[in-house]
């Protein structure tokens, strides 16, 4: 057989699906529909890498921290910029003060000029929200006045809440962390990071998971309407073609509906792409520029896509006998073999097999034993499903009528019926064994913050200088704060800071009320005007060593060059304290200060610390608490706490799944629709037939739902056995210990239960209209 040979019988299918009338071009839309989905998710999968590669250089290009005390000098190429970050309500919100020090000064990306003081550029997202009802506790925290706005290159997504405002005597303030002296934007110490194997493997896995049910659904998609299309290959054979004419035919047929669902799903995704730079999911957002897939990737689904159609539908043919006056499908079908079925998921468990235990500390996984080993894993369902609903529903027996017609349908065609729940049991299985790694491993990258929730919600830091009593009132004063404990705190060192060695020994100085002061230590008796020293400190043990009358000691300037370094010498009488764990979870150490003590010139040096309790029934209330901080000093720095704390790598894989899951389940729900719809296109007449020989609507109604119902048991069925074995040999090779996260586990066979009963409440209308005695009319 020639190469012309099949491309007239192709050309020839192909013209079958566009000139087959309204059936032909039904079927041809069906495919092209269910196929365009799969194309614009998988076109959407390859632009993801770009994704991640974009937002990190947009990060990396706007980087304005130095994480050093030596500072360039001032020059008219310098610009002096403070991080003043914030949060309104559950939304972050990135901000800056500038102050450029000469016509040379480096602007950040997206910014065309500097905002004078009292002035400020903002991103467009956040010019939104400013001029929302409900954001009057923004608009009172930014009184700045809008000048501009902040283009694409300086936004990491389109929803990004960012905003540069003018600044003045910001030099002051510089301490090499939070306010720095730049002479350009960017990283100044790109390092590369060694990658960790478990998150290298579970990138591997999620992409894997969320890939393969795309796969499955594209594969049963060219496979629509393949009753009706097996009754006009009867009709070819009739009229003098061969069997192999006829199937190359039926190639060409699926090639049609999946070269138009190739340009659907071309269409879905430009369309998608626009959309999703209006959208943010998970507090991700992208700009469409992110989602140029690429060229490489693209190309191979343009090739793969089309070349599956025809193999898997002349794979499809091969157990399909197409003779003149028939097909041989409609007579009772060879059982399905189990024994070959079985050699996938055995194969795939082999491959995993080798890295059990190897953990993170035996180097980097096999990546392509664990793509085969999840795949074959994965693909096993696929070959085992049909052999399930097969078996089991050979054995259901009688019952109602509707569960007889759906017992009967399922018996006749359980084939079909397992193709349809494939997609779904596939996406729950890789869902299920995905949660289950990540709950094992949730531990290795979570940490207790040593905050204590219970007697502290917030903490304020205050730059130094920033007077204690009025402060302290301002705090108390404020809508929702129920109690503040305020400690103002810096270093003592026997020797000057400014000198290369520094001090040989330094210790923490700690100034406060006597309530403030028995949060952090267990005090014999306390008055204004008291000194005491810590001992039983968790680091700063040096205190009791300082503690000598007439010993000078030097308070540390936190790198200000314009500051005269202070000094305090140690009187005589001072107590000693014994050191307890604080609210922020450590014993300090060194010495105690009530405000009496504290001198003028000390007062200006330290900084405070304010740990707030919140009455967090109260609208709004962290808000409040930043509206205050922000009036006090531009400076503060308001955070909540939390018990715990995740690692940025981790908890953004976490999010990219949750939203790669959310796609899929979108792809299922209506890959599953438009299979339903054609399902019962195809049994019109039938559901005519039954409905004018007396049968009820709803007695119809539930025989379809029963159709689906019992596939879908079956399959999430073997989706959580699979998952769960999935998930444990997963959990083995990251060296966890294995447990299986059952409400994880009922979490995800419940979604996809879900979404199934959804798309069948949806088909009932079509369902309805189906059933009416004129669908009986024929031409």
């Amino acid at each position: 057989m020639n190469l012309r040979q099949w491309g007239r019988d192709l050309a020839l299918g192909f013209r079958f699906a566009f000139a087959g009338g309204r059936e032909g071009w039904v079927r041809a839309g069906l495919t092209a529909v269910g196929v365009g989905f799969g194309v614009a998710l998988l076109l959407l999968s390859t632009a993801l890498p770009n994704v991640l590669s974009a937002r990190h250089d947009r990060e990396q290009a706007r980087m304005d921290y130095t994480y050093d005390l030596t500072e360039p000098p001032k020059a008219d190429d310098t610009l002096v910029i403070s991080d003043v970050d914030t949060t309104f309500r559950d939304k972050d919100v990135r901000g800056r003060l500038m102050e450029p020090e000469g016509p040379r000064a480096p602007l950040p990306p997206g910014v065309s000029r500097f905002p004078a003081p009292g002035e400020m550029v903002v991103s467009p997202a956040l010019r939104k929200l400013l001029a929302a009802d409900g954001s009057a506790l923004l608009r009172e925290r930014l009184p700045y006045r809008i000048v501009g706005d902040i283009g694409e290159s300086g936004l990491v997504g389109s929803q990004e809440l960012a905003y540069y405002a003018g600044g003045s005597g910001l030099d002051a303030r510089i301490d090499g962390s939070r306010t720095a002296r730049l002479t350009e934007f960017g990283d100044p110490n790109p390092t590369t990071e060694e990658p960790d194997p478990v998150l290298v493997l579970l990138n591997i896995v999620v992409i894997v998971a969320l890939l393969m049910p795309v796969a499955v659904f594209i594969a049963a998609a060219v496979r629509f309407g393949g009753e009706r299309r097996d009754r006009r290959l009867a009709a070819l054979r009739l009229v003098g073609s061969d069997s192999r004419m006829t199937r190359r035919v039926a190639a060409g047929e699926a090639l049609a509906g999946a070269l138009l669902g190739l340009a659907l799903g071309t269409g879905f995704f430009l369309i998608g792409r626009q959309v999703a730079g209006s959208v943010e999911l998970m507090g991700v957002s992208v700009w469409p520029s992110y989602l140029d897939p690429s060229p490489a990737l693209a190309a191979l689904v343009a090739v793969a896509v089309p070349s599956a159609a025809v193999l898997v539908t002349l794979l499809a043919l091969r157990g399909v006998v197409i003779e003149p006056l028939g097909v041989v499908r409609a007579a009772k079908p060879a059982r399905r073999r189990l024994w070959w079925r079985l050699l996938l998921p055995v194969a795939g468990l082999a491959m995993l097999y080798p890295m059990v235990g190897q953990g993170r500390d035996n180097g980097d996984f096999n990546q392509y034993l664990v793509v085969g080993g999840v795949l074959l894993l994965l693909v096993g369902i696929t070959a085992l499903l049909p052999w399930l609903v097969e078996t089991v529903v050979g054995r259901l027996g009688a019952g109602g009528i509707a569960w007889q017609l759906a017992v009967r349908r399922l018996q006749l065609s359980s084939g079909t019926a397992a193709r349809m729940v494939n997609g779904i049991a596939v996406a729950v299985a890789g869902a299920i064994a995905l949660q289950m790694l990540f709950a094992g491993v949730d531990g290795q990258y979570t940490e207790e913050t040593g905050q204590d929730v219970r007697r502290a919600q917030m903490q304020v830091g205050l730059p130094d200088g920033v007077p204690m009593a009025a402060t302290v009132q301002q705090f108390a004063d404020t809508k929702g704060v129920r109690k503040v404990t305020a400690l103002w705190e810096g270093y003592l060192g026997d020797t000057s800071w400014d000198t290369e060695t520094g001090p040989g020994l330094s210790t923490e100085l700690t100034v406060g009320d006597c309530a403030a002061l028995r949060e952090v230590a267990k005090l014999p008796s306390c008055a204004n005007g008291d000194l005491f020293v810590l001992e039983g400190a968790e680091y700063s043990v040096d205190g009791p060593a300082l503690n000598r009358p007439g010993r000078k000691l030097y308070l540390e300037s936190y790198g200000r060059g314009d500051v005269a370094e202070v000094t305090w010498t140690v009187p005589a009488g001072v107590g000693t304290a014994r050191s307890i764990t604080d609210p922020a979870g450590s014993r300090r150490g060194g010495f105690l200060m009530t405000p009496a003590a504290m001198p003028e010139d000390v007062a200006r040096t330290v900084r405070g610390e304010l740990y707030l309790s919140v009455d967090e029934s109260v609208p709004d209330a962290s808000d409040h608490v930043r509206n205050t901080a922000a009036r006090v000093d531009p400076l503060a720095d308001p955070t909540n706490w939390t018990a715990t704390r995740t690692s940025v790598r981790y908890d953004s894989l976490r999010t990219g799944l949750l939203v790669g899951a959310v796609c899929v389940l979108l792809l299922i729900g209506a890959s599953l629709l438009v299979s339903q719809l054609e399902q019962l296109r195809e049994r019109r007449k039938l559901l005519s037939a039954l409905v004018a020989f007396g049968t009820r609507r709803r007695t119809l109604a539930m025989s379809v739902l029963w159709q689906t119902a019992i596939p879908i048991a079956l399959g999430l069925l073997l989706a959580s056995v699979v998952g769960i074995t999935l998930g444990g040999v997963l959990l083995r090779m990251s060296d966890t210990p294995v447990g299986v996260d059952w409400a994880s586990v009922l979490a995800m066979t419940g979604t996809g239960a879900g979404v199934v009963l959804a798309v069948t409440l949806l088909s009932l209308p079509p369902l309805l209209r189906l059933m009416r005695p004129e669908g009986l009319r024929t031409e």
